[in-house]
């Protein structure tokens, strides 16, 4: 629920997100709960809010992965184990399209991967000049931020809270990716 509080509450993108995005970040479009599909089965990443906003004269197609104190789901070696072609197809794809040699990590995260991707493929879709995939974390003391440093190390990222990260993938997409934290007063509902 923190989430949707600091969203509706927002006049355009929550502030801690617009940082990660640029100056003048400029909300189009917020969708919660958006999903995107992707190949190898019935697989879907629902994004937690999918945005389209206008940063600096570009476009932006965002993904945002919001936690509180929850973990990341399986790794990609738990996410793995007994594979159906069609999830060694949808690894494969989703790795091609980040520009990342396989075999990945095992010990990474599959849902940040998927999270990630899914920002890129709606960047195609939506004709945008940028994508991004950040994580809301309304968590204060940070959890989990070690696995999306370990994951932002794969592009040959050091990730720092609050600091986003721009690297280029396949095909000269421009992605960013960052850790937002989310404001403490929205995980009670004494703001309401």
């Amino acid at each position: 629920m923190a989430v949707a509080y600091s969203w509706e509450n927002a006049r355009g993108f929550p502030e801690e997100i617009a940082q990660q995005l640029g100056a003048r970040a400029e909300l189009l479009i917020a969708i919660p709960e958006h999903k995107v599909s992707l190949p190898g089965g019935s697989g879907q990443s629902q994004c937690d809010i999918f945005a389209l906003g206008r940063v600096e004269g570009t476009t932006i197609a965002v993904s945002v992965e919001a936690k509180v104190a929850e973990p990341f789901g399986p790794t990609i070696g738990e996410w793995l184990k007994n594979a159906s072609p069609g999830k060694i197809a949808r690894l494969s794809y989703i790795c091609d399209k980040l520009g990342l040699t396989q075999p990945v990590p095992h010990n990474l995260r599959y849902q940040l991967f998927h999270r990630t991707v899914a920002a890129v493929i709606e960047a195609e879709r939506f004709k945008t000049d940028r994508a991004a995939m950040i994580i809301q974390s309304f968590s204060q003391e940070h959890r989990w931020f070690e696995d999306f440093a370990a994951f932002c190390a794969l592009f040959g990222q050091v990730a720092e809270r609050s600091v986003p990260i721009e690297v280029t993938i396949s095909g000269g997409q421009r992605l960013t990716l960052g850790w937002a934290t989310g404001a403490p007063e929205f995980l009670s509902l004494d703001h309401i």
